[in-house]
Formats: structure tokens, sequence, C-alpha cells
């Protein structure tokens, strides 16, 4: 099963718990193989995972209550659809954008029988303030602050057979993004203790240089002697990076700290993933306004997703259903035009490389 059961439904069938024991298991087991597998050798680990996996499911759960509604993805139904309106400049954006799905091609391609499937439509979201007129009443009032709103980079990656497919889809992805987020950190661990592994290498051997080139077969050979302070210099900063590496312990405590670097992620998804439910009353150009206003209004909903990081990003997203028959016909190449295209370019390189060999000549 998936991350949870709990993504199956539309939202006003939810079920909140239909097998959370297994999908606590699952989540375990999907942490400690994404993260190390060599973590099940700590006494005690599923078990100390458990009340942190069961936090960001509870998390995950009550976020799949705030996912909307399905919208029908198709140029048809983008005049009749305020969203679509809102989120593509032209109906003809929205063939590009599932052209582009590789992933929802192979969908089909797997499943010849299948009509249509569904996706998450994911976009950039921007909310840029610019003034305007506005219309109060029936008085036009110019240089009104105002607030635009811009969808763009329009993907959908994540795509499945049906609806609580789907969903199970988002609940396993979301919680693999917070495991990364976790390998991240203890990548930068890693990279720490490997850095000092490597700098008392070369500490080391610059000592060893020094040394040789003391009294003996460096002053044969008619070599300066080293500086006495310099090799003290050395012996210092290696016995500090040595102290450095202790206090990271042995390979018994590596596996505990990234076991901590886990915890603390799934402890506190909020902290690393956050979810907010959007409803905006737009107007024909993206305009923010308020129900005060004259003006025609449209209601939107979605789902801005907030990845904190460096750097943060922002995500708008809605689930949508689209007809194997809005996916447009994969792009291929013209070799014919290829061809023809060559045969014109070829004579003009040729020409060129002549008069320039001729220009060096000269």
């Amino acid at each position: 099963m998936g991350i949870l059961d709990w993504f199956n439904n539309r939202p006003g069938q939810f079920n909140l718990d239909p097998d959370a024991d297994a999908a606590v298991l699952w989540g375990i087991d999907k942490a400690i193989t994404l993260t190390n597998p060599r973590l099940k050798l700590i006494s005690g680990c599923e078990k100390r995972l458990a009340p942190a996996v069961e936090k960001t499911i509870n998390y995950l759960r009550a976020t799949a209550t705030t996912l909307p509604a399905l919208h029908t993805l198709s140029a048809h139904t983008w005049s009749t659809d305020p969203a679509l309106r809102a989120f593509f400049a032209a109906p003809t954006d929205i063939p590009k954008v599932l052209g582009r799905s590789g992933n929802l091609r192979t969908l089909f391609d797997k499943f010849p029988e299948l009509d249509e499937a569904c996706v998450v439509l994911g976009m950039a979201f921007k909310e840029q303030r610019v003034f305007g007129m506005a219309l109060h009443g029936e008085t036009v009032q110019r240089d009104v602050a105002q607030i635009c709103v811009n969808f763009s980079d329009h993907r959908a990656r994540i795509c499945g057979r049906d609806e609580s497919r789907l969903r199970r889809l988002i609940g396993a992805e979301v919680f693999e993004h917070l495991v990364a987020h976790a390998l991240a950190e203890i990548g930068e661990e890693r990279s720490e203790r490997r850095e000092l592994q490597e700098n008392r290498s070369l500490i080391r051997a610059r000592l060893r240089l020094l040394q040789q080139h003391g009294p003996g077969l460096g002053a044969m050979f008619g070599e300066a002697p080293a500086a006495k302070c310099e090799q003290e210099r050395l012996a210092a900063e290696l016995l500090e990076n040595e102290k450095q590496l202790d206090a990271m312990g042995s390979s018994d405590s590596i596996l505990e700290m990234e076991l901590e670097c886990l915890l603390d992620v799934l402890n506190d998804p909020q902290n690393h993933l956050h979810f907010e439910a959007k409803q905006l009353q737009l107007d024909a150009m993206n305009m923010v306004l308020d129900e005060s206003t004259a003006a025609p209004v449209a209601s939107i909903d979605f789902l801005v997703a907030e990845l904190h990081g460096t750097p943060p990003i922002l995500r708008a997203f809605v689930l949508a259903r689209v007809a194997r028959s809005e996916l447009p016909p994969p792009q291929t190449i013209n070799f014919n035009d290829a061809a023809r295209l060559l045969y014109q370019i070829v004579p003009l390189i040729l020409k060129n490389s002549v008069l320039h060999r001729k220009g060096a000549k000269i």
C-alpha cells in the first residue's frame, strides 16, 4: 500500500484511520531504506521511529482534507473553468503542458485501456503588488494598490490511473521529500567528516616532510632544516583535527546521528514542508479583489506548498482529470526537413571556412 489510504477518497468521504498500523510500518521501512539500511543495527530503531512516523502521517492526513477537488484539464473547458483561466493565459497552453509530461504519456502507453488519467498540476506561484484602476460603486479610482497573481512553470509529473492512486502517490512523494530533507542534513555531516579526514592526511604528510628536512639525510642533500615552530604548528593542527574527529564519534555514533536527523525531521514535518489552502477572488487580469468590489469576480481554490530550504520553493497545485484525447501526439523529427536544412547550411559553412583560410594567408 502507499503511505496511507488517507489519500484514497474524496475529502468529503475521507476515512481518517483506515489502517494506521500498516501505514506506520510502511513509513518506518521506507525511512530506513532511503536513509541508511544499517540503521536497523541500532537497538530499538523501529520503536524510536514509530512515534515520529505517526506524527508525519497525521500531519499529511490533515493536509489531505485540504486537497482541492479535481478539475477537467482540457483546452475545451478553459473558457468555463475560472481556475483554468487564472492558471493559463490561453487554452492552447494546456496541451503544451500535457505534451511535456513524459510520465503522463508513459502511463497512457502502459495502460491502453485507460480513457483518462489523473495528474497533479503544479505551478510556480507569485503575488506581486502593482498599481492600477479599481471600480468602487460607480466610481473608477486610479493608482490603487493591488495584488496581481501570476502562475507559471506548469508541470504535470505526478499522475495515476485514478484519483485514489494519485492521492496515494502524493502521500508517498511528500513522505519521501521529508526523508530526503533529513538525508541532506546527514550528507552535510558526512561531508564535514570526510573533509576532516582528508585534512588530517594532508597535515600528516606535510609534517613528515618537514621532519625529514631537518638534521640527518635532509642536511646531507642540502635541504634547509625545517623551522621548529612550523612543525609545532602542524602538530597542533593535527591534534585539533583529531579532536574534532573524535567529537564526531565512532561508526556507531554516526548511525545514531543519522537516526537523530531523521527523527528531527519526522517529528516536526511542518517545519520543513508547509501546506496552505488558498481561495482567491480574481478578475479577468488575475487581480485579487475583495468582496466589496463591483467588478466581475471568479473564485478559485488551490493548494500552496512551501518547501523550506535554501532557497525556499513555493508551488501551487491542483488535482486534474485528463482525457487521453487531450494528450498531443509526441513530437517527431522530420528527417526530410532536417536533410534539406543540412544541404542549405553545409555549403555556407564550407564557403565561410575557405574565406577564413584565405584571409588568414593574407
